[in-house]
């Protein structure tokens, strides 16, 4: 192989030396991936160019291969040979008028878009005749190594089987080859694109664009066949070009604005040139004599015509020319949008202008209003003003000129105005005994002067509230002097009074009322008040009081209480009248402070009353009776019963005991028995305690009865005082059991436990239930009881109940049945 393209010779021919200049070699070689390399042997890297070699005609052999063995016979490549050095030189030399041109030397704006996706490589034409070796085992040596180099790829972020790049827009497969079809020229058979090159790299160009880009490609080949000088190219700009960049550059971030106020030192030339922002640097132009001129090469040609000055003057021009153009169209631009921003205020301040010639005139009428009051206000005016035509003056300002009448100080209008027609209205007027004079006017004055945004009702408001001032200012004076004068026993037109103001007067004035005038007066009214001298009694004159003043009047209870605990010291409950004095005072006075008073003042008298009842039954004297059982409702259950336990059942049950152990009438004692139950109340009768006593009067009965068998005894009293006993058991329990489904009711009226009370609590519950449904009687035997558990009767069955379970008594035994089996032997 010849060293002539590496080693050059000097003018003799005889010394060898090296050349370190690039050569077209280097360069068409540069990109094949099949070219011979040369690794340097130990020897070149120790004595560089002094190093022997073992031929001069050919190139040092790679590191790794044997050297070649010239005693071998000689061996013929089928492919061809390769040409000499020499004889290529001269074949370039000429040929180099027809010396493709370098793709370097293209802009870049005529390169083609085929070249431009990668790939451009083409295998010299001067390599090897046989041709280039295939790509098909390129990457082959990973089989003989270790696989570093997939490894590094893999660190990188290559995925196996998707491309190389950032976005893997790199191909996968190598680059196929298509058989063309006959020997005709590139291209003469259609397109040569393989499956993977269309699917790699689509084309959306159409036939025409496709042979114009042929043609372009293939000019850039060619030499010009007239040999004349290209025609230069123009660029030119139009205006609306240079007004879109003047916008574009004018829309500065924020970042960009800081960027271009720095200070920027300008080190590349010759002297040190200062900027003061990085535009500036942008628009540098090349000065002359800045840049030493560089030597010409080789094939370069001289310039015949050559002004850089000019150019440098015709580019400045330029610049300032195009500045101008942006600056004048900036210009106009602000000045349309200040005519359009002008236009709207022109717009706006028209419009202020005809709502100020409105608010001028309808104050100028307003004023006029005012006058016009002012005028029939004076003392000798023909037509003087009433307090019903103000009131239909200030509904126009308040209808017609709204904002007017908000935006001015109705207080003091209404001061100078409403006020001295306000005081002459009221000077005849007597509260008790025309309260609804004035009612209707103040109602409307209300709606008129009273501010709707206040949110308190203290007497701070006096300053921002017309309405409030005028009625603590003018119509106070008058009920303070009437109340002053009013008796607090003759109650009923004062509060007629004041119910019929409760809605027209502010609250706070109301409270006013309350607080500082009625309640001492009531007060003081209350000390003098004695229970036992005054006949009118005391609620007569409170009560009334009770929806206007509600809890304001607590203090004065315990007075009360203590006055009537003072005269009830010498009371007997003959005397009937303490009830209807003490029985107005029980829905007032809480429950607890009423039972306490009950409890300390009424109960001992009654329990004397009733210690002192002789129980004969040949003449009874029931006057003492009553007038204990006459405090049922004032005195609470639990109270009353403790009474009658103390006091009259001990001697009643003995009374009973001794006429029954003399021979008595039996029919005589069941009809006093029920004669004496039949005074107590159903609520009495129902507590435990009386229920207990009246049982306890039915065994004494009928252990009477089952004592005297040897004896005589009336006929038929035996089963008296039994049906007695079963008939009074019966109403217990059916008593009870009506308790039971009127609290069940007023259970499910109040909405708790609806869903409970539809169900049965218990299996007693569904049995009786059933019971009900089928018209059975289901009710407990009395004083019998089988294992501890209570007996039933079921129609005529006999049962009991143990954990849910019924037992049916048999013949011998007792047997558990189910509930549909006892429905249908009750029947």
């Amino acid at each position: 192989m010849s060293m002539s393209h590496l080693y050059g010779k000097d003018d003799d021919g005889d010394v060898e030396m090296e050349k370190f200049e690039i050569t077209d070699w280097d360069l068409q070689n540069e990109f094949n991936p099949n070219r011979q390399r040369h690794w340097q042997t130990k020897e070149e890297a120790t004595y560089g160019v002094w190093a022997e070699h073992d031929s001069d005609d050919e190139r040092p052999s790679f590191g790794g291969k044997r050297s070649r063995d010239y005693s071998a016979p000689v061996n013929f490549i089928s492919a061809g040979l390769r040409k000499a050095a020499a004889e290529e030189v001269i074949e370039e030399d000429s040929d180099e008028d027809e010396k493709p041109i370098k793709q370097e030397e293209f802009p870049k704006e005529l390169v083609p878009k085929k070249l431009k996706t990668g790939g451009n490589f083409k295998p010299s034409q001067k390599g090897f005749i046989g041709g280039t070796k295939s790509f098909m085992d390129f990457g082959s040596w990973e089989r003989h190594t270790k696989g570093i180099g997939q490894k590094l790829l893999q660190k990188m972020g290559y995925v196996p089987g998707r491309g190389l790049g950032k976005n893997a827009q790199g191909i996968i497969n190598p680059i196929e080859a298509k058989q063309r079809k006959g020997k005709g020229a590139l291209g003469a058979y259609g397109s040569e694109r393989t499956s993977q090159s269309l699917q790699d790299f689509p084309v959306v160009d159409s036939e025409e664009e496709a042979e114009e880009e042929f043609q372009k490609e293939l000019s850039q080949w060619r030499k010009d066949p007239n040999g004349g000088k290209k025609k230069p190219k123009y660029a030119y700009k139009t205006v609306e070009e240079l007004k879109a960049k003047g916008r574009i550059g004018k829309q500065l971030t924020t970042p960009q604005k800081e960027l271009s106020q720095v200070k920027v030192i300008d080190m590349t030339g010759r002297e040190q040139r200062v900027y003061y922002s990085y535009s500036q640097i942008s628009h540098k132009h090349n000065i002359p004599d800045d840049n030493p001129q560089q030597p010409l090469g080789k094939d370069s040609k001289p310039q015949a015509f050559a002004l850089p000055e000019l150019e440098h003057n015709l580019q400045l021009l330029i610049d300032i020319t195009e500045q101008e153009i942006i600056q004048n169209d900036r210009q106009l631009q602000y000045e349309r949008d200040m005519v359009v921003n002008l236009t709207h205020e022109i717009q706006k301040m028209s419009e202020v202008l005809s709502h100020e010639e409105t608010a001028i005139s309808n104050l100028s009428k307003v004023l006029e209003l005012v006058e016009e009051c002012e005028r029939r206000m004076q003392p000798n005016c023909d037509n003087p003003l009433t307090l019903d035509e103000c009131a239909k003056i200030f509904e126009t300002l308040q209808d017609k000129y709204y904002e007017e009448y908000r935006m001015s100080d109705r207080v003091d209008l209404a001061v100078a105005i409403v006020f001295p027609l306000m005081k002459d209205y009221f000077k005849n007027w007597d509260p008790l005994k025309d309260c609804m004079y004035g009612t209707e006017i103040i109602a409307k004055w209300k709606r008129l002067l009273e501010n709707d945004q206040l949110l308190s009702h203290s007497g701070q408001d006096l300053a921002t509230d017309a309405f409030h001032r005028l009625m603590w200012e003018m119509w106070m004076p008058y009920i303070r002097n009437i109340i002053t004068q009013w008796q607090p026993r003759n109650c009923g037109p004062m509060v007629d009074f004041l119910d019929s103001w409760v809605h027209v007067i502010p609250v706070w004035i109301l409270d006013n009322i309350l607080d500082q005038l009625i309640f001492p007066k009531l007060q003081k009214e209350v000390e003098n008040w004695n229970p036992l001298t005054d006949t009118v009694p005391i609620h007569s004159w409170i009560h009334p009081w009770l929806p206007l003043m509600q809890s304001r009047l607590e203090p004065l209870y315990s007075p009360i209480r203590n006055k009537l605990a003072n005269a009830l010291q010498k009371w007997h409950p003959s005397d009937s009248s303490a009830k209807l004095i003490l029985q107005p005072w029980k829905e007032v006075f809480t429950p607890g402070s009423w039972e306490a008073f009950m409890v300390k003042n009424i109960v001992p008298k009654l329990g004397l009353c009733l210690n002192e009842l002789v129980i004969n039954p040949h003449q009874q004297h029931m006057d003492a009776f009553y007038w204990v059982i006459d405090w049922e409702g004032m005195v609470s259950v639990s109270s009353l019963v403790g009474i009658l336990e103390k006091h009259f059942f001990p001697k009643w049950l003995q009374v009973l005991c001794s006429w029954l152990s003399n021979s008595p009438n039996y029919e005589e004692i069941t009809k006093w028995y029920l004669g004496w139950k039949s005074m107590f109340s159903d609520q009495v009768l129902a507590h435990p305690s009386i229920k207990d006593k009246f049982n306890e009067a039915l065994d004494i009965m009928n252990r009477a009865v089952s004592s005297n068998v040897g004896s005589y005894m009336q006929p038929g009293a035996r089963e008296n005082i039994a049906y007695l006993t079963h008939t009074e058991r019966r109403k217990d329990f059916q008593y009870e059991a009506m308790q039971e489904r009127r609290e069940a009711e007023n259970m499910a009226q109040r909405g708790i436990g609806m869903a409970a009370s539809s169900v049965p609590m218990n299996f007693k519950d569904l049995i009786q239930t059933k019971a009900e449904e089928h018209n059975i009687v289901f009710m407990p035997v009395i004083g019998k009881r089988h294992e501890g558990k209570q007996l039933y009767t079921f129609g005529r069955i006999v049962i009991y109940i143990d954990r849910g379970v019924v037992f049916v008594q048999g013949e011998k035994t007792w047997v558990p049945t189910s509930l549909q089996s006892l429905i249908d032997m009750a029947k």
